[in-house]
């Protein structure tokens, strides 16, 4: 297949958006498929033009403000359309979409190209964390606009599906995430690191994550002082400075990838996650891959990942006296936490990115079949036509 991805991030920035699109490319190279990616465009100089076998081609982008490592696209719809226009792809992946691929949507629906939107980001939810709540309406319009628009919308969460399905957006599936359960392995645990970072052997209660505002890290200050355990924290972002101000015991690992994260991940006694607008959250998986067992808020994607009293525990959102309870009784009975990990380990077994891999390159293939969506020939030879020369 040709197939023409929307990336809202992409590389150098990583998060669960762009880790999502990099393992669909990874199958896709793998099946022989022709991609290409369209992203904003980044001020880091050391950033390729090809990732597993596609060409990544830059738009025009400005720093979002307040948070310079996220970039948004600039330009109008019609720029998008002449590029897709001129790669004539049989379908349009827009990865969690909203202004690059609210553009996208619009000019694929003009080119008759059909599409499948993935619904990753809650972006609205944000709108009332960073103050600014009166946006909230407006942003879910223009979440409402894009997926009525989408041949196809998928989502990873029950929650997620409902949430879409209650506003009215037809032809909704489900599309979970996989994890890589040879890197994420019990097997990973360190000793020596662990000993790194509580020299007292104290058990420790680890976060990964950008930390950022809509991630509600400030909530962990009520396991500042359990007794016996020390608290990591894993990741970065515009919070940092304060986060590290309010947990000065804490420790602040950075970033993490690759080997480095899964050894951090896997030597955690407990996974703490207290954001309230995860469509999914692919390191409550990856916790789980680990043998650690989760404590985590109870609305959005946890719904579906954490099973009360036997892979962790959920609370009802915004009781940090129930996230502390929850945590002290895993991390006061030492049978009970290890009898969660075994669970929460076997839970995950069999979610293999290869299997969803598969299963979204079906709903591929099922949107271009649909008689509703053709191909616009006309359209997309006039535009080639006017394509300016270099």
């Amino acid at each position: 297949m040709r197939i023409a991805i929307i990336a809202e991030s992409f590389l150098p920035l990583m998060n669960g958006v762009t880790h999502s699109i990099l393992r669909v490319l990874e199958h896709l190279q793998e099946r022989g498929d022709e991609v290409l990616v369209i992203a904003p465009s980044t001020q880091d100089t050391d950033v390729p033009d090809e990732v597993y076998g596609a060409h990544v081609h830059r738009l025009p982008s400005v720093p979002l403000a307040g948070y310079a490592n996220v970039r948004v696209a600039m330009g109008g719809v019609y720029r998008v359309k002449r590029i897709l226009a001129d790669y004539a792809p049989d379908v349009v992946h827009l990865a969690s979409p909203f202004v690059l691929g609210w553009r996208a949507a619009q000019a694929a629906h003009q080119l008759g190209i059909p599409t499948v939107a993935i619904y990753q980001t809650e972006v609205p939810g944000y709108a009332g964390r960073y103050g600014v709540p009166f946006l909230e309406n407006w942003a879910w319009n223009r979440v409402d606009q894009i997926h009525l628009l989408a041949s196809r919308t998928l989502v990873p969460s029950t929650f997620a599906l409902n949430q879409l399905r209650g506003r009215g957006i037809p032809r909704v599936d489900m599309w979970r995430r996989g994890v890589d359960t040879q890197r994420f392995n019990p097997e990973k645990r360190d000793a020596g690191w662990r000993a790194s970072v509580a020299p007292g052997g104290e058990r420790l209660i680890g976060y990964v994550g950008r930390l950022a505002v809509e991630k509600q890290v400030e909530d962990l200050a009520v396991l500042a002082d359990v007794p016996g355990t020390r608290l990591v924290i894993v990741g970065d972002g515009p919070q940092r400075p304060a986060l590290e101000a309010a947990l000065p015991q804490a420790v602040f690992t950075g970033f993490l990838g690759g080997a480095d994260l899964a050894r951090v991940v896997a030597s955690f006694d407990l996974f703490v996650h207290p954001g309230e607008f995860e469509t999914f959250c692919q390191t409550i998986q990856e916790a789980m891959a680990s043998g650690v067992p989760v404590v985590a808020t109870g609305r959005g994607g946890p719904l579906d990942l954490v099973e009360n009293s036997r892979t962790g525990w959920l609370y009802e959102p915004g009781d940090l006296a129930a996230l502390r309870a929850r945590v002290m009784d895993l991390m006061g009975d030492d049978a009970k936490r290890r009898a969660f990990a075994a669970a929460a380990h076997a839970s995950v077994q069999g979610r293999t990115w290869s299997v969803l891999g598969a299963e979204l390159v079906g709903h591929y293939q099922a949107v271009t079949r649909e008689p509703a969506v053709g191909r616009s020939p006309l359209v997309a030879l006039s535009l080639r036509a006017a394509k300016p020369g270099p």
